[in-house]
């Protein structure tokens, strides 16, 4: 539970996503040279807050959504050797803890990828709530994390010639979520 003061909780009510202004995204180390970068287009999240203080986040990606141009690349990720999206076709996050100290906050809770799960925590900021133009109270998230990809079963690499590998283990996940007061 979180031990948040009211003065810096996330106003109580349920919150849905508006899926049009948000991301889920992530990074790679790719080659050694560059970050390969890429998102799911397809995510769902409810952020949940109690008069108490305390919050929770609970989210979904489905992963044959991955944005990716390429085909053979597009099956290739979501084969066997990583997201194995056929028998995992989603990737969940749920949290048990949403800390908030003014601008900051700290998401812990528990990710699941191709049915393996480990807690994670991810840090960034959060918006003030504000009214829009159609009068809908609208609040703003932004999240980072640093996960080991190999923790959650997507092995696969290839070795380079001259040192290294394909892939780095680290992946950042980034998660860019505007919310809208149910």
């Amino acid at each position: 539970m979180s031990t948040a003061s009211l003065e810096t909780a996330v106003p109580a009510g349920t919150w849905e996503l508006d899926t049009l202004h948000s991301h889920a995204g992530f990074a790679v180390q790719h080659m050694v040279v560059s970050r390969f970068r890429s998102q799911f287009k397809e995510l769902t999240a409810t952020l949940t807050a109690n008069a108490d203080g305390s919050a929770t986040l609970a989210g979904v990606v489905r992963v044959a959504s991955i944005d990716v141009d390429d085909p053979n690349l597009k099956g290739h990720l979501l084969s066997g050797e990583f997201f194995a999206a056929d028998a995992h076709p989603t990737i969940t996050f749920t949290s048990d803890s949403l800390q908030r100290t003014g601008e900051a906050v700290v998401v812990s809770g528990d990710l699941t990828i191709k049915g393996v799960t480990h807690r994670v925590e991810g840090r960034g900021t959060i918006a003030e709530p504000t009214e829009d133009f159609a009068n809908a109270i609208r609040l703003g998230v932004f999240v980072e994390t640093v996960v080991d990809r190999t923790a959650f079963g997507l092995d696969w690499n290839a070795p380079l010639p001259k040192g290294g590998f394909a892939l780095a283990n680290e992946v950042k996940l980034s998660l860019e979520l505007e919310f809208v007061k149910a």
